[in-house]
């Protein structure tokens, strides 16, 4: 069989790690006449209903929407950040991708500040604390203005827009090789620093957020672009030199 097909089979060589403190290894699964309109999350359903049947732990994985808009699924698919397929979540990865007797190695996100819990799962509260520390517009006003109340071009709030698109999955960092959440904060402090309501705050929010960074033990950018290639939402690391110069 060829990708797009109807049905392949594949060959699943998924990280099982029990807990943070047990050592982790990898376990091979066969999944047989799967459908080619399954998404990598389904098939992972898929073989989970067998696990239980057989009365064995289902692999752990994080997943929310599956619709590539929170954030929430992520793992290394045979080594790339969200799989091979550019400008998509794992969630929106279809087994369309891959052919008929393939093997995928699925592993989680490997980075200091986004220690393991189970299997496929690691805890990404880092990324909250960032927010935490500067991601936001603490400016009161008040109730909502009328729409045209604060003008805004339309270039300006495109680009806005394409920063805000960001969706926190991580993928930048797991797979810098500094483990580096440099394109992640740089987003989120692009979309409010081009806007009106951003102004008032824009340089205390870019150093509160880049020491922040710091001190959740993300490492530094040193611009191989790898956290733009696997973005999901194909965010430029052009925004990574705007933030430096942002946080002067």
């Amino acid at each position: 069989m060829t990708p797009g097909s109807g049905r392949i089979s594949l060959t699943l060589r998924i990280w099982r790690q029990e807990n943070p403190g047990a050592p982790g290894a990898f376990q091979r699964y066969r999944l047989e006449a799967v459908s080619t309109d399954l998404s990598l999350l389904e098939a992972l359903d898929q073989l989970n209903e067998g696990l239980i049947s057989a009365g064995e732990r289902p692999v752990t994985f994080e997943h929310d929407c599956r619709e590539g808009i929170c954030g929430s699924c992520g793992f290394l698919v045979n080594g790339q950040a969200h799989g091979p397929q550019a400008a998509t979540s794992v969630c929106q990865l279809y087994l369309r991708q891959f052919g008929d007797g393939a093997t995928l190695s699925l592993e989680p996100w490997r980075a200091r500040a986004f220690p393991p819990i189970q299997d496929l799962a690691v805890e990404r509260s880092s990324l909250d604390r960032l927010l935490a520390a500067g991601g936001y517009c603490s400016v009161n006003t008040g109730q909502a203005p009328d729409a045209n109340a604060l003008l805004v071009g339309q270039e300006q709030a495109a680009s806005a827009f394409q920063t805000a698109t960001c969706i926190g999955c991580g993928a930048c960092v797991a797979s810098c090789r500094n483990a580096s959440a440099s394109l992640f904060v740089a987003a989120k402090l692009a979309h409010l620093a081009q806007l009106p309501q951003g102004q008032p705050e824009r340089r205390r929010r870019a150093r509160a957020m880049q020491e922040q960074m710091a001190a959740e033990g993300f490492g530094s950018c040193s611009s191989n672009l790898e956290c733009e290639a696997v973005c999901p939402k194909q965010i430029s690391a052009d925004w990574i030199s705007w933030m430096r110069r942002e946080g002067r």
